[in-house]
């Protein structure tokens, strides 16, 4: 069995859990830390890393990614600055340019246009008036639906129509956009990469939410050598009788390595802010006639009740993604009749009641506070009614409610830094701080960062994170403290014993 001793790291206290005075040496025997103290003598063939007083905590998780998207963003055209279709258009116009003789499969897809706040709606002529035959594919800043020109239509096999593609007609299709857009080979690749980057910023897990098979997907990965870091996979309805035939329940391992393990299922169970397709209460501010003015959701109640009735039959964590408040109480309605244990992903806009009564049910509140910084004006336009009760974290976290962050990359990048960092200075900009009495403490954010790991010590599984400053020193809020946490340094990760990044 393998053995790291790391010698003179200085322990990060998590979670209210008190850390040793001073630097200490761990020693890690498989992948459990066995032995704190002031000073441990290398076994023989022990590898040895030197901290030379950096700071060590536990490893941090990103509770919400799909990772094949967030790995094919690095190929796709950057439409997040747009702020028409006509800016799109001339976008994607230029980029045609470019591929003139190109391969004939050639696709081109973009990525980032966020529709809520442009003063019209797209249309599949415009795009056509510049792609000709050449499919183009351009996703949502929000992932809730594409616009396609009607070549790529035609090739994902989606019927004619004259505006976007959104939500349960659009996730099928997003969903094969790999099929026709990579090799095996350029997957593997991009995927390796995007791991690559995020064990350098001290990652040890994800959550994988991503739209496919991904428990048999990530074993094989894993026992091909690809995962190098922990992934709890996710499954969609339509895989659950095909997981519950298999007999895999949530916490089960998937691979040789033990890194792959089964993870929920997730339910989409509204649209997005973004595409106005978020549930709520009361119905989007502003003069376009949406066909569903307080947006819609994704199943009925009893839908959603019998999904997590029976995910909890057969040991399955649940997933549901809830932006609107209306979908939140009707998600809380179901964990409240059937018992399920899971999280509610996003929960973005959230009654004053429902943040009790998640706290009461113990759903974990699965959070990505990047957003808030994407998504401050078009909540202003969409929702002014309401503003002060979007992105809630501190309220959550007061009335008792366990706050997990992530990023939902590609949405937002995957890194953890970025989202503490969010969540303890709420703006992007000059403007002061938005819902300023929801932001975090650094110590919150880390406590909600690490997957519920409390301050390294004897019996903590080896998954660390060994940085070059203390992320506790100096304000523990606002511009100062959030600029400290995006300029980390992360010296070395360790992930089931086994340390990357760092000359050992």
């Amino acid at each position: 069995m393998s053995s790291l001793l790391i010698r003179q790291a200085r322990i990060v206290p998590v979670a209210g859990a008190a850390a040793p005075p001073g630097a200490v040496d761990l020693r890690i025997v498989g992948d459990r830390v066995v032995e704190v103290a002031p000073a441990l003598r290398p076994a023989a063939s022990e590898e040895v890393l030197e901290a030379e007083g950096r700071w060590l905590l536990p490893g941090l998780w990103d509770q919400h990614v799909h990772l094949g998207q967030w790995a094919a963003n690095a190929s796709r055209l950057d439409l997040s600055s747009t702020s028409s279709p006509e800016d799109a258009v001339r976008l994607v116009a230029a980029e045609v340019g470019a591929r003139v003789g190109g391969a004939p499969d050639t696709v081109i897809q973009g990525f980032g246009h966020r529709t809520a706040g442009w003063d019209r709606q797209p249309t599949v002529a415009e795009l056509d008036a510049v792609s000709g035959d050449l499919p183009v594919v351009l996703i949502s800043g929000d992932a809730h639906h594409g616009w396609l020109n009607s070549a790529a239509l035609r090739l994902l096999g989606v019927p004619p129509r004259d505006g976007v593609v959104e939500e349960n007609e659009w996730f099928p299709v997003f969903a094969r956009l790999d099929e026709v857009t990579q090799t095996a080979e350029g997957k593997r690749t991009a995927y390796a990469k995007v791991l690559g980057a995020a064990v350098r910023r001290g990652v040890v897990g994800v959550r994988e939410m991503e739209w496919a098979d991904n428990a048999t997907e990530w074993a094989e990965r894993s026992n091909s050598g690809l995962a190098v870091l922990r992934v709890r996979t996710a499954t969609y309805a339509g895989g659950l009788a095909e997981t519950i035939a298999a007999g895999r329940r949530s916490g089960d391992v998937l691979d040789e390595a033990g890194l792959v393990t089964m993870g929920p299922l997730k339910i989409i169970s509204d649209g997005s802010l973004n595409t106005r397709t978020a549930f709520c209460h009361d119905p989007y501010v502003g003069t376009d006639v949406l066909e569903h003015p307080r947006g819609r959701p994704n199943n009925s109640p009893e839908e959603l009740a019998e999904l997590l009735a029976t995910a909890t039959a057969h040991e399955l964590d649940v997933a549901v993604h809830a932006i609107g408040d209306a979908a939140v109480g009707i998600a809380l309605d179901a964990f409240s009749h059937t018992g399920a244990h899971g999280s509610i992903e996003h929960a973005q806009l959230v009654a004053s009641d429902d943040v009790e009564r998640m706290a009461r049910l113990r759903v974990v509140a699965s959070v990505q506070p990047a957003h808030l910084l994407d998504d401050r004006d078009v909540t202003h336009q969409c929702w002014p009614d309401r503003a002060d009760r979007c992105f809630p974290l501190r309220s959550m976290l007061d009335a008792g409610v366990q706050l997990a962050l992530g990023s939902d990359a590609p949405v937002a990048a995957l890194d953890p830094w970025e989202a503490m960092a969010a969540a303890v200075h709420r703006t992007a900009d000059d403007r002061e701080e938005w819902n300023a009495a929801e932001t975090l403490t650094v110590a919150q954010a880390l406590a909600a960062s690490v997957d519920g790991a409390t301050t390294v010590g004897a019996g903590s599984l080896a998954d660390l994170v060994l940085i070059d400053s203390d992320p506790l020193a100096g304000a523990d809020s606002g511009a100062e403290a959030a600029q400290r946490l995006r300029s980390t340094v992360v010296h070395a990760t360790v992930v089931a014993g086994v340390a990357t990044g760092a000359t050992l």
